[in-house]
């Protein structure tokens, strides 16, 4: 019997280029290799997409570090690809050859940030009709735009951060008054993108210049973004999977040592950071989390997988944060690490992935 081929999409031109990187190094190590033959389709900085197999990079055995990993797929992969939009089971063409075609059976999307989580690359899988792992371009769509979802989020009857949205347009013509948005929502503050992950373009706010800095540094990344009140309570998270019949993972909570979770506690000084699963919870609060964190999975139409941020304050109110459609798959990510915690390994994890995505593919095959 055949092996299914899997084509590992990563990379891309936004800010989180090399945490895509990185999950793919993670994927490709721990994915089933009885079963599945990888395919690595990396899109790099520039937007150039390359096709490589896996090789070379097999017989190496070496432990790769970003840089050496796509420089290596550069130098044996082919950048004269196209994907065809063609109902077919040869989904990528050559360009020097228009009779030469690449199969690929199912898509592990793994580009993080804009083009990758905003339903960009989802609508383009959906449109070419191949298989893929997540969520699709709505659910994608409307969990990466933080405004959104939280007022989906709030209108299903579920605790989110107060918050208000500011635009470019508004913050050039009318300017922005500090003393109002502290009246409002109090300090501290966050000022958030309204459409990026990973903590990018994100500060907490603890006074008149560190808010108009912040903003800069917001719109810089964003047309829209979001102040938002601080809340003081416990990071925890669950991670769930599925498409209609869902399975969640334990609990777990991140400590931190810097004012927030920041890009480089996530992934450049971890150190610093605690992951402890399971958190250190009551039975009752923990179900509590669990429940929330399968409604919102639902509220914002999920598919696959996705990993649920949530405030946990001293008087145990829960509060969403964010739902990542699309989370780390790192060797330090949280996602992979709840469900080892919970009894399943990164690679049952991945082979659990690729079979809801099938599964998926073909329900909606039937329904076309």
């Amino acid at each position: 019997m055949s092996k299914l081929r899997v084509g590992i999409i990563f990379g891309g031109s936004s800010l989180e280029h090399e945490v895509s990187v990185l999950s793919a190094i993670n994927i490709i190590n721990f994915i089933d290799k009885d079963c599945f033959e990888v395919i690595v389709i990396m899109i790099d900085k520039s937007s150039k997409w390359y096709v490589s197999d896996l090789s070379c990079f097999l017989q190496d055995n070496k432990k790769y570090s970003v840089n050496t990993f796509c420089s290596y797929i550069k130098k044996h992969g082919c950048n004269n690809i196209f994907l065809s939009l063609q109902d077919c089971p040869y989904r990528f063409m050559y360009m020097d050859n228009l009779l030469s075609f690449l199969k690929i059976d199912l898509i592990f999307p793994i580009v993080h940030g804009s083009i990758g989580e905003d339903g960009t690359l989802q609508g383009l899988l959906q449109i070419s009709k191949i298989p893929f792992i997540g969520s699709h371009v709505l659910g994608s769509v409307i969990s990466m735009n933080k405004d959104i979802s939280k007022c989906l989020l709030r209108n299903a009857g579920l605790k989110v951060t107060s918050y208000e949205i500011l635009t470019y347009k508004d913050y050039c013509i009318n300017g922005v008054n500090f003393e109002y948005f502290v009246s409002s929502l109090g300090l501290p503050l966050f000022i958030k993108p309204v459409n990026q992950g990973s903590s990018l373009g994100v500060s907490k706010v603890f006074n008149k210049s560190d808010f108009y800095r912040a903003l800069k540094l917001a719109f810089e990344f964003s047309y829209k973004i979001l102040v938002e009140s601080a809340i003081i309570g416990r990071e925890i998270e669950c991670a769930v999977l599925g498409n209609e019949e869902l399975q969640i993972s334990l609990c777990g909570e991140i400590i931190h040592n810097d004012v927030y979770y920041t890009y480089r506690s996530k992934y450049v000084d971890t150190q610093g950071v605690q992951l402890i699963i399971p958190a250190k919870i009551s039975n009752i609060i923990t179900s509590k989390i669990r429940c929330i964190s399968l409604k919102a999975f639902k509220v914002l139409n999920c598919l696959g997988m996705a990993r649920v941020d949530i405030f946990l304050t001293q008087s145990n109110q829960i509060i969403i944060n964010e739902v990542n459609t699309l989370p780390g798959f790192t060797s330090d990510s949280m996602y992979p690490k709840l469900w080892q915690a919970s009894g399943l390994n990164c690679t049952a994890l991945i082979t659990k992935l690729i079979e809801l995505a099938m599964n998926l593919h073909r329900d909606d095959v039937k329904f076309r």
